[in-house]
């Protein structure tokens, strides 16, 4: 094994800025961009090596006393690091930098609606905090006049490797570099924008056509619409999570429209036509005479328009009867006049049913 001093070129007694010095020289020399010959790799290896151990007071200590591999030092006349290194990450190919252009992650946003907003779809604006492209440097992360630089550590690998004392021998490993944190290129002058990120936190507002039928739970997805990526990488997809707010008046049974008809008990004995305000405007509803609380009325093609297919669902109306909680003296001597007439017989237990007033309580209040 050689010298790693003889391997730099310098003295024994070298500084550390000598030995600094002396491995930048040779790294751009023996680089593979610029000497790509077998030799030249081979030799660009011992370089990283001998640096690796000569830039470390304690490596340097240790490597003097004969200690470490190399002239000197304990290796019991064999190595065991190629068999090592495939368990430490030093073995197979010289891995590559890492880029510095990364995707953008995803974001997700609320997107609160009204029922309302859903009978038909509609078109929405929504404001997000995110990261855009930055505008200064159009994502290059260098000053205007400036570019990135090879790093003079890892010589633009963007990996270094190092040695490991084992008991069968030496361990090389291959680490990302710290210097340039595995991008093999550095930058000097970041761009004052955002910071040599290529990208920079904003507000933006963001147009959303909202389609007709959807229901809380659902994700419209906007691929390009999250977040940019470092050094102005693709952006990631903005996903608008459905919350549809509760109704006052109305509900929602897949793609029908519930809600409470009142009936007085005249309108209930005698029947009756009337025309009330649905969501997507006025609708005639008839009450057939003799209609009983909890009965549906249905009204065709009122409802929500449907997500998939064609086509609306029904207003469903269930018959709520109203007693009069007050009745003056002429009004109760009527409704006795009518008992009569009626011949209406002792309140009775019938089968229990389970109308819609029930689920229609537990959308409401539930």
């Amino acid at each position: 094994m050689s010298d790693h001093y003889q391997t730099l070129g310098v003295e024994r007694d070298a500084s550390q800025q000598d030995i600094k010095r002396a491995y930048n020289r040779l790294a751009r020399e023996l680089h593979p961009d610029h000497n790509p010959s077998a030799e030249a790799e081979e030799r660009f290896k011992q370089v990283n090596h001998a640096y690796d151990v000569l830039s470390s007071a304690d490596k340097r200590s240790a490597y003097d006393r004969g200690d470490v591999g190399g002239p000197g030092g304990a290796n019991m006349g064999f190595d065991f690091g190629d068999i090592f290194s495939q368990f430490f990450g030093g073995g197979g190919q010289r891995q590559g930098p890492i880029p510095r252009r990364q995707p953008g992650q995803d974001s997700l946003l609320r997107l609160n609606l009204t029922l309302d907003d859903v009978m038909f779809g509609v078109h929405k604006e929504v404001r997000v905090q995110t990261a855009v492209l930055c505008e200064t440097c159009n994502g290059s992360c260098v000053a205007e006049g400036t570019r990135e630089e090879q790093c003079d550590i890892c010589g633009g690998s963007g990996h270094v490797q190092r040695q490991m004392r084992s008991l069968l021998g030496n361990v090389v490993t291959t680490q990302p570099c710290q210097s340039c944190r595995g991008h093999g290129t550095t930058i000097p002058h970041p761009c004052p924008g955002c910071d040599g990120h290529g990208r920079v936190r904003s507000e933006q507002v963001i147009p959303v056509d909202v389609p007709a039928g959807v229901d809380t739970g659902l994700r419209i997805q906007m691929p390009g619409k999250g977040e940019v990526g470092e050094a102005g990488g693709p952006a990631g997809t903005l996903h608008l999570e459905v919350n549809v707010k509760h109704h006052d008046v109305f509900s929602r049974d897949g793609d029908d429209i519930l809600g409470t008809l009142e009936v007085s008990l005249p309108d209930a004995m005698l029947g009756v036509s009337s025309r009330i305000d649905a969501l997507d405007g006025p609708v005639d509803v008839t009450v057939k005479a003799g209609v009983m609380a909890g009965d549906i009325i249905t009204v065709a093609d009122r409802g929500v328009t449907k997500l998939r297919g064609s086509g609306r669902g029904d207003l469903r109306l269930a018959v709520q009867l109203m007693t009069p909680q007050r009745l003056d003296h002429k009004t109760e001597a009527l409704v006795k006049d009518l008992r009569k007439r009626l011949g209406s017989s002792s309140p009775q237990l019938s089968k229990f049913q389970q109308g819609l007033f029930a689920r229609l309580r537990d959308r409401f209040f539930g």
